[in-house]
């Protein structure tokens, strides 16, 4: 649905996105994760025409955004939940919205209902907390019903209940047949529900693939308690897995790079009796932060 060509873009003596390309599918949730100052919002806001690049393009379908005939049926963005006039009622506030992109006003009440709105509509905008301008700001995006959804740190502002909410309205987004690109440093969040990632550090793309492939980058460890430990130890290592390290005393076993299901079955069929067997693997953000370490601006000590 959106290829991504060789973006590029400077600020002054500052490569703010260097020649970046990907490709966004239909009918999935596409995490864009990094840390600050990789170059997330300025991409998004080339995505969507309010900067210009000075190589590369972005295009939906094959039609660049700036020729798109009417964009807001296309692609609807939140990149910054503020975007609203806080002295304006939200119903007035998607009215004018509306107008703008030419969308009918009958749009304005179903999204407000959608996105839970519907009994604040009447209230300025000015009052609302950062999650209520979060979903007033997701509700402006879903005016055009759109086929793409291009949102820049949505859960921002959202309790428990919000998030999940958000969650479950973007997968059924997107098995839809709707694109859902969506920027988040919650990586445990993303992790429940985005299909693939696009990580990108230093302003250049790192990685664009399923989150299966890059929660696969980690490395996993399985450690099994026998009492004939150091047998299955032999047996393991005769099968170039990796033994990290032996408890004499506990009778334990761990062992890298590999699963319970490989370590059970090779137990099993030399009627090796096993007490227990667990295994553990590196979460999504330790892989995120290992892949993007080196590129991070502002870093902790």
């Amino acid at each position: 649905m959106i290829t991504v060509s060789s973006l590029t873009k400077h600020y002054g003596d500052r490569v703010a996105v260097d020649d970046m390309s990907f490709d966004v599918a239909a009918g999935r949730v596409t995490g864009f994760v990094g840390p600050n100052g990789a170059g997330k919002s300025t991409t998004m806001r080339m995505m969507v025409g309010l900067t210009r690049p000075d190589h590369g393009g972005v295009r939906y379908q094959g039609v660049d955004y700036t020729r798109l005939l009417r964009p807001a049926r296309v692609v609807g963005a939140v990149l910054d939940a503020r975007c609203m006039h806080p002295g304006r009622t939200a119903r007035n506030h998607l009215r004018a919205t509306a107008a703008l992109s030419a969308i009918p006003v009958r749009r304005v009440d179903e999204v407000l209902a959608e996105v839970g709105l519907e009994k604040a509509a009447d209230q300025r905008a000015g009052t609302f907390s950062l999650g209520m301008r979060q979903r007033l700001a997701l509700a402006g995006a879903l005016l055009g019903d759109p086929e793409v959804l291009l949102l820049d740190e949505p859960s921002n502002g959202l309790d428990p209940d919000g998030i999940r909410w958000l969650r479950n309205s973007l997968t059924a987004f997107a098995k839809a047949g709707g694109t859902v690109f969506v920027s988040s440093h919650l990586i445990g969040e993303l992790e429940m529900f985005a299909d693939d990632l696009v990580v990108v550090g230093g302003g250049r793309l790192l990685a664009a693939e399923p989150v299966a492939r890059t929660l696969a980058r980690g490395h996993s460890t399985v450690m099994v308690r026998t009492p004939r430990f150091a047998e299955l130890a032999e047996l393991l290592e005769r099968r170039d897995l990796e033994i990290e390290a032996i408890d004499v005393i506990d009778q334990r076993l761990s062992i890298g790079g590999t699963t319970t299901a490989t370590v059970s079955q090779i137990a099993f069929d030399h009627r090796i009796h096993v007490i227990e067997i667990s295994e553990t693997s590196r979460s999504l953000e330790e892989i995120l932060l290992d892949m993007t370490g080196t590129t991070a601006e502002y870093a902790s000590a």
